[in-house]
């Protein structure tokens, strides 16, 4: 199931984890888990307006047991990292 969380910027995220309409066989599941970490899943979060998605790693439980504050966190950093001006220039 989808969750929604708003930025301070009024942008809302919507944040589904990845392969999640796969269905429950066990070796779909295991497409979403993190290579090397058993308990994280790919998260794929999207903004409105249809801007660039951003995939992150969260923990398996992160959509009852992680706090919005983090989640925006999360989307934060990993558009930091994938901007071109945290890019190094060689």
């Amino acid at each position: 199931m989808p969750r929604e969380v708003i930025d301070a910027e009024g942008i809302t995220w919507t944040c589904i984890q990845a392969f999640a309409g796969l269905g429950n066989d066990p070796e779909k599941m295991d497409a979403a888990r993190v290579d090397g970490a058993r308990n994280k899943v790919h998260i794929v979060c999207t903004p409105s307006g249809g801007a660039k998605s951003v995939r992150i790693e969260l923990a398996a439980d992160w959509e009852t047991s992680l706090p919005d504050d983090d989640l925006l966190q999360a989307i934060r950093s990993q558009l930091a990292q994938e901007s071109p001006a945290s890019q190094v220039q060689s």
